[in-house]
């Protein structure tokens, strides 16, 4: 069976997406692994109408919802290959079923590389986050630290201070007059010595420790995870990528189009990183591949 679309990946940006083209009446068909990005956090916030709901109940009602239209077909599967042929593409899964489609659309997310400190994974999506706007407001209002490193440390600092009490983590940063400046205005204190473990019942927080033996009493601590692609699909199919200062994205044009004919992506992969912007990002794929469609059924 060969269908009009093959959404690969069933969360936030996949599910929008698909429910575009079903709506269009047009056959889909969903891969998904059912390992979405956020699936470390309890809760979900900034949701429009749905504030403080579970991810996993949002997909849930998302999927069942989704899956009323008659032209859609969900699998559980994680895709392994693609490759392009005549007609489209030719997927394959780990379940050894192999599945033919006119145009692919890639919801596949990103996989974050968090550093190696001591602590810190079993406290991800908890007490450890990157997302002021998704976890800001349940942390805030007591000493929230910021491990720097990365280009942005100071802009984000700055940000977070109406959260709380700031701490960042500067390590080695070579911080500038003016943004030592702007730092000290937002009421931010700055920590040079380098931050060696976290303690606490995970996966609440309770200290960072530093390399000099001393503790700094924290409720959260905010991180900046470099990200890669959550599967090697992209690379696999020859869509171009780009570097960004989170890591590697997915380029795509203004309708989701990858570098190559016939290839969309949205989500997280193409620099999106919460849920509202993932779903918006998955409705404009959705449409862009649906009017692609559309122009290729008229020429015909």
């Amino acid at each position: 069976m060969s269908f009009d679309a093959i959404v690969v990946g069933g969360s936030f940006a996949g599910l929008s997406a698909a429910l575009i083209l079903a709506r269009a009446r047009r056959e889909v068909l969903v891969i998904d692994s059912g390992l979405p990005r956020n699936r470390f956090a309890a809760h979900s916030h900034g949701v429009l109408g749905q504030d403080g709901i579970a991810g996993a109940e949002l997909l849930r009602n998302a999927k069942a919802q989704l899956l009323d239209y008659p032209t859609v077909r969900w699998i559980s599967d994680t895709v392994t290959t693609a490759h392009a042929t005549v007609d489209g593409f030719v997927v394959a899964t780990a379940g050894n079923e192999t599945w033919a489609t006119r145009k692919l659309l890639l919801a596949t997310g990103i996989r974050d590389e968090l550093p190696d400190l001591p602590g810190l994974a079993e406290r991800w999506g908890h007490s450890v986050v990157h997302c002021p706007y998704c976890h800001g407001y349940e942390i805030g209002g007591g000493a929230i630290g910021l491990l720097g490193g990365h280009e942005k440390s100071t802009t984000m600092a700055a940000l977070l201070a109406d959260w709380g009490q700031i701490t960042l983590f500067a390590h080695s940063m070579a911080l500038t007059a003016d943004e030592l400046a702007t730092l000290q205005r937002r009421g931010v204190s700055i920590e040079h010595e380098a931050v060696v473990g976290l303690e606490g019942e995970a996966p609440a927080l309770s200290a960072a420790l530093l390399a000099d033996g001393r503790r700094v009493e924290l409720r959260a601590l905010f991180v900046t995870a470099r990200q890669q692609m959550a599967t090697p699909l992209v690379q696999q199919l020859g869509c171009a990528l780009e570097e960004s200062p989170v890591g590697v994205l997915v380029q795509v044009d203004a309708g989701k189009q990858t570098s190559v004919p016939g290839i969309y992506a949205a989500g997280d992969a193409t620099l999106v990183g919460n849920i509202s912007l993932a779903s918006a990002e998955g409705v404009r794929a959705g449409v862009s591949l649906h009017h692609a469609l559309v122009a290729e059924d008229s020429a015909a």
